[in-house]
């Protein structure tokens, strides 16, 4: 049975979706784009309102003194009777109306602003000095400038729209709208950069739990498209590998344990003494024990074939069984209704190599036997086991390397046969299982074994 199985390929290309969502890389990428897009619409406008404002006021002041010179001239030179007809026309048609300039007139002066005050002083120095300019005369808006006709003043007013700019509201109106077309496109190009990144994460993590994800899309930009290849690749051939070792197990089992059976029947019918009879029985004994543990260790774990399971149960079982033994004395806690979402084979096995290990390495050297406690309880949302036992411990320096396979601590607590392959056995199952394995000398002495699981709710 291979390490691997299949996602389905509904869940992996949602939970892809929301990982380059949620990717830090992708929000890093979009807030620089986002900043990069926000500066350079700042320092356009700033620079195309400096570098435009000369010609912009220039063509303004060309146009008022045009409207203004031809207006006066239009007056100059009509009929007297006609005149309230031309002035008529020009305010419906034209926007353009004039008003005789009294002496009682409330004049408000146009708004600060740069542009203005450069139409005001070209206009000047086209129409002379005394020019006035008003942005309200006698509460009625506008852009209004005073010229004479002989010796008759008066007020020529335009719209203000068609001398200013577009105003604040309008160019935050506008920069809002372009920022925000911006911003999608940020998110747009954000989404291209991250989201075969976090596909190819969410794929190596299926692979690093034991499963096999959807191939990756190859296609995009050749560097995307040679990364999925080569992951896509990588992918099938550890299958071709953990197919190859399910093979290798298989003969293993055949080809080592035949024979081991046949020499235990062997040495059944020889004539020896019981001595070399029990010798060659325990050295036979701890070749099956060794091999055991070889195809332990290399079993693949069928995640497939997880459900929930009866830990409460399973622990009960175990510790009878494990009572029965002459060297060993368990003291058990275990909560009621312990569930955990797992395999019973592979979870028994954690759990009784575990007891093995503490009876071999954990005997009170006074009674030679070995006492064992078992703690199993609810710990919020997960389950934890401890088994702990009276015997020498281990230096604190060498802990971390006992969940290493085939390694054997030069210490009391390696003086029984074995390949020391049972704790990492232990740790690799659990890990399976989404769990964690903690190690820890006991207070007053002894080992503590602690395993955490999730609950099954």
């Amino acid at each position: 049975m291979s390490l691997f199985r299949m996602t389905p390929i509904t869940d992996s290309v949602a939970a892809q979706r929301l990982n380059w969502l949620r990717s830090g890389l992708f929000w890093r990428t979009f807030f620089l784009l986002a900043f990069l897009i926000a500066a350079s619409m700042i320092t356009w406008v700033t620079s195309f309102r400096m570098v435009e404002r000369t010609p912009r006021g220039e063509q303004i002041a060309a146009q008022v003194v045009s409207i203004v010179t031809i207006t006066r001239a239009a007056l100059l030179h009509s009929a007297p009777e006609l005149r309230r007809e031309l002035l008529f026309d020009l305010a419906t048609t034209q926007g353009i109306r004039v008003y005789p300039r009294e002496t009682n007139d409330v004049v408000y002066a146009i708004p600060e602003n740069p542009l203005i005050r450069l139409v005001e002083d070209n206009v000047r120095k086209k129409l002379g000095s005394d020019t006035r300019f008003a942005g309200y005369v006698n509460n009625i808006r506008g852009f209004w400038v005073s010229f004479t006709i002989e010796d008759d003043d008066y007020w020529l007013m335009m719209e203000r729209e068609r001398v200013e700019r577009a105003s604040g509201i309008q160019w935050i109106s506008w920069g809002t709208i372009t920022l925000l077309l911006s911003l999608l496109g940020a998110v747009f190009i954000s989404r291209l950069i991250n989201q075969p990144l976090a596909m190819l994460s969410t794929a190596a993590r299926a692979v690093a739990g034991g499963q096999s994800p959807a191939p990756l899309p190859e296609t995009g930009p050749a560097e995307i498209r040679e990364a999925n290849q080569s992951f896509n690749h990588m992918v099938h051939d550890l299958q071709q590998v953990e197919s190859d070792r399910a093979v290798i197990l298989a003969g293993i089992s055949h080809d080592l344990r035949t024979p081991i059976a046949r020499m235990l029947l062997e040495v059944e019918m020889a004539s020896l003494n019981d001595e070399a009879r029990r010798g060659m029985q325990s050295d036979l004994a701890q070749m099956e024990s060794i091999i055991a543990q070889f195809l332990d260790y290399a079993r693949p774990t069928a995640t497939e074939n997880y459900a929930t399971l009866d830990l409460t149960g399973l622990l009960k079982k175990i510790v009878h069984e494990a009572s029965r033994l002459s060297d060993v004395k368990i003291h058990s806690v275990i909560a009621e209704r312990l569930q955990v979402q797992g395999n019973a084979v592979d979870l028994g096995r954690v759990l009784s190599n575990l007891i093995e290990n503490a009876r071999r390495y954990g005997k009170t050297p006074a009674s030679g036997i070995a006492d064992i406690h078992l703690l199993a309880t609810h710990v919020g949302h997960q389950v934890r086991l401890e088994i702990s036992d009276r015997g020498a411990g281990l230096p604190e320096d060498q802990i971390a390397y006992v969940l290493r396979p085939f390694t054997r601590m030069d210490s009391a607590r390696s003086q029984a046969n074995g390949a020391g392959l049972g704790l990492a056995i232990v740790d690799r199952i659990v890990k399976k299982h989404g769990g964690k394995l903690d190690i820890t000398n006991r207070a007053g002495g002894g080992l503590a074994v602690s395993v955490w699981l999730k609950a099954s709710l």
